[in-house]
């Protein structure tokens, strides 16, 4: 048998960066740089849903946490990361070790040590509105709310794993991963 018996939680993008909203993604379809040593080293992936794609499609403006950061968008969370949480407590119960979750800084949904913040209403059309909008703009720390609801539900399974990130706004992810305290 040559299972690892390891597995690396990955969020959705580093496998798929055609799923980020256009022009965000920092390469043209996996992050090799970052899960390449991961994958020589024989974890296997998981990879988790894109909750952003499958609840506003790949024509979505960017957004950020506030704008995700309602009871539906939540509940619709839950009702995708279900499935996962039934598969990795399976793997857990086999024995499997759960080396971690990557996750994607600066993301409303998928950041783990940073977030995107700051809507502030209104329509973006309005005179001087896309204007106030980026200003009002920031990267703020804490979780998105995907990774937020995805911890509890760890949490409450009885799965302890660490969190880590990459910066999304990075041209080359070489190595470049921040953990969560």
């Amino acid at each position: 048998m040559k299972r690892s018996k390891k597995i690396l939680i990955v969020c959705h993008c580093l496998l798929n960066a055609n799923a980020k909203v256009y022009p965000l993604a920092a390469c043209s379809g996996v992050y090799r740089d970052v899960l390449d040593n991961h994958i020589e080293s024989g974890v296997g992936l998981f990879q988790l849903p894109c909750p952003e794609t499958g609840y506003l499609g790949l024509n979505r403006w960017g957004m950020t946490r506030e704008q995700y950061d309602h009871p539906r968008f939540r509940e619709y969370c839950r009702e995708i990361l279900t499935p996962c949480l039934h598969q990795l407590t399976a793997f857990v119960q086999a024995g499997y070790q759960i080396d971690g979750v990557i996750g994607m800084d600066d993301s409303p949904n998928c950041g783990v040590t940073r977030t995107c913040s700051g809507f502030c209403g209104g329509e973006i059309s309005a005179p001087g509105n896309v204007a106030r909008q980026q200003q009002a703009l920031a990267m703020v720390a804490g979780r998105g709310v995907f990774m937020e609801i995805f911890a509890a539900m760890l949490a409450d399974a009885g799965i302890n794993v660490q969190f880590r990130a990459i910066a999304e706004n990075l041209e080359s992810t070489e190595s470049v991963e921040r953990r969560s305290e």
